[in-house]
């Protein structure tokens, strides 16, 4: 081929080359991660995941460089441990510790609100929604399906991208389930540690996890709740579109740390048990392809149904097993149109 001299560009060419250039998502290798709250164990699992190569469960794509510590005094799970988890993430990992979220949102390219008590969530994500940056938001998304519904509102309303979910729905063991039959289960049942905690409903604060492994079995589509409570335990059963129930046991008396978990779908040709469960990994690779991307793998409203379900279980509760309606919850929370849940079917007339 005849050597040909290189022209020089011009300067529309040079201009459009730039736009490309800075229009070009982040590459995930040069992500900077800043962490809101480090209360949580979280936030040294996320971090030694991300920081340290040399771990088996190394996953690349970016690093955490700025942190939060945050706290709640009134809620022993977090003032425990909050020091801790600070130190590991400062000492170990290098990561720079700063007095505001602010300061933590302009140092890092993407965000993780981590802090184990939901109730400061709702605030904590106002300061990163101004940013305009990516967060994902760990469970739970808030204390409350109000400050729940409040958080996705203005994450929408100002076009910021948001993450929220449980490491369950990534486990091997429930993706092996989910993916039993290509056709939806006729039901399934899910049991898991959800010890009682103040300033949450009963099931936001751990009770999620199997709540999440639920829906991952049943999908959306959940119309009504109704819950029988024990001190020890609570049944708490879901009517589905199309009839379909899915069940959750939620086991107040283990240890927040217990591995008791499982789950049962009962398909329309065979029964499928869990057999193993996960850890962190897979959620996090999740994260990272989040941020790199943009775009959630899980959207608001499928978010949101999960904590309609535990919130309307809770209202059950209240109501001493009274059969209580999605919608209707989510229309108190203040959850727009596009997010609601379909209507239940009126009782057939005696």
């Amino acid at each position: 081929m005849r050597d040909e001299k290189l022209k020089p560009l011009s300067f529309a060419a040079l201009a459009a080359s730039i736009t490309l250039l800075s229009a070009a998502p982040i590459m995930a290798e040069n992500i900077r991660i800043g962490i809101i709250g480090l209360d949580s164990s979280h936030s040294e699992q996320f971090t030694l995941r991300l920081n340290d190569p040399a771990n088996p469960n190394h996953v690349p794509g970016a690093r955490v460089v700025a942190a939060y510590a945050g706290g709640s005094p009134d809620l022993p799970e977090s003032a425990t441990r909050v020091a801790g988890f600070t130190a590991t993430l400062k000492d170990k990992f290098g990561v720079k510790i700063m007095a505001t979220i602010p300061e933590v949102c302009a140092a890092s390219d993407a965000l993780m609100i981590l802090s184990v008590d939901g109730r400061p969530h709702l605030e904590q994500a106002k300061d990163v929604i101004a940013s305009g940056k990516p967060f994902f938001l760990d469970k739970p998304v808030a204390a409350s399906l109000k400050d729940a519904v409040e958080i996705y509102k203005l994450a929408d309303t100002a076009k910021v991208p948001l993450f929220s979910a449980s490491a369950t729905r990534w486990w091997p063991g429930v993706i092996e389930v989910a993916n039993a039959e290509k056709i939806p289960a006729r039901a399934a049942l899910a049991y898991g540690p959800a010890p009682l905690l103040p300033h949450h409903p009963d099931l936001f604060f751990y009770g999620i996890h199997s709540a999440e492994a639920l829906f991952t079995v049943m999908g959306g589509g959940c119309l009504s709740v109704e819950r029988t409570s024990a001190p020890d335990v609570s049944v708490v059963t879901g009517l589905w579109e199309g009839g379909r129930l899915g069940t959750l046991y939620a086991l107040h008396t283990l240890p927040m740390g217990s591995t008791s978990y499982k789950l049962i779908r009962f398909g329309q040709e065979k029964i499928v048990e869990q057999t193993s469960q996960g850890d962190y990994t897979p959620m996090l690779r999740e994260i990272i392809k989040f941020f790199q991307t943009k775009q959630a793998p899980l959207s608001a409203k499928q978010t949101l149904e999960i904590y309609a379900f535990m919130e309307a279980a809770q209202e059950s509760k209240r109501q001493n097993g009274k059969v209580i309606s999605l919608r209707e919850v989510l229309t108190k929370a203040g959850a727009p149109d596009a997010w609601l849940t379909a209507q239940p079917p009126k009782p057939a007339a005696k």
